[in-house]
């Protein structure tokens, strides 16, 4: 009996250890999705009446980045869109339609690595592509930071986290988005180490508390994906002044199932914080 039960401990380690190697390996993989549903452009804003313009712009390490200038009716407020973990900026055009919608100028662009963008994802290629496209808004477009609003939905909330933390936009938006990568690893693989395999960190938790601008954070109980809890976390770690949007529908399609509570939480945090950022 006691040797069989050896055997079992035997077989249940080599099984965990073969598992850890295959996350820790595989991370990349498990993270990011570029070629989910494909990096092929299938629409632009013009097939939803838009006017655009179509940017290319280079990071610090040269990589090629790809993205889109929408303008909106409201020249005083842009929103620096950064998206999730899967697809490219012509999976976006709902969004870009509602912010529009909202008289917002967009800014979205594609990760190194997704669409028609050069290179492979890192978690630090990822915060240098953000860099390249506020340094983009900011000096080659020559726009006042004070107008720029920054908006992270899944795993574009870590990068945005990170790129308010450095800078002072207008205003920060997080939108179905996560503590941190080890955060999300210990509630998909409660049996491994995770912080010992992780080699993401994407600790926004820990940034929020240093961001100077006012702060929504959207979630919803249905999300499937990234726990209510989440956002909620990052919603109290958040300093003043900031606000919280439950949503409505899973990770996805959060937005659009919320309908009009969606648009009109938004464009009351914005309407709040208008003066601040054009005075």
């Amino acid at each position: 009996m006691l040797h069989w039960i050896w055997k079992l401990l035997l077989l249940a380690t080599m099984t965990l250890g073969i598992i850890s190697v295959y996350v820790y390996l595989m991370q990349s993989r498990l993270l990011y999705y570029p070629n989910m549903p494909g990096r092929a452009l299938v629409a632009t804003p013009s097939d939803i009446g838009l006017d655009y313009q179509d940017v290319g712009f280079t990071t610090q390490d040269g990589i090629e980045l790809h993205g889109w200038f929408i303008p909106g009716s409201e020249p005083n407020h842009t929103l620096l869109f950064f998206h999730g973990n899967a697809g490219n900026i012509s999976h976006r055009l709902e969004s870009i339609r509602l912010f529009h919608r909202l008289g917002l100028s967009v800014f979205i662009f594609d990760y190194r690595g997704f669409g028609q963008s050069t290179g492979s994802p890192t978690e630090q290629g990822t915060y240098s592509d953000a860099e390249a496209a506020w340094a983009y808004l900011t000096n080659t477009r020559g726009l006042d930071a004070r107008g720029i609003i920054v908006f992270g939905r899944s795993l574009g909330g870590a990068v945005a986290t990170w790129l308010a933390s450095r800078h002072t936009p207008a205003m920060l938006i997080l939108e179905s988005t996560f503590t941190s990568v080890p955060a999300m690893a210990r509630r998909y693989y409660p049996f491994l180490p995770v912080r010992l395999l992780s080699r993401f960190d994407y600790d926004s938790l820990r940034r929020i508390g240093h961001i100077a601008c006012p702060v929504l954070v959207a979630h919803s109980r249905d999300d499937e994906i990234i726990p209510f809890e989440e956002g909620r976390a990052l919603y109290d770690a958040a300093p003043e002044p900031k606000r919280f949007l439950e949503m409505r529908g899973g990770h996805n399609d959060g937005f659009i199932v919320t309908g009009p509570g969606y648009e009109s939480g938004l464009r009351a945090f914005i309407d709040a914080h208008s003066r601040n950022a054009t005075e």
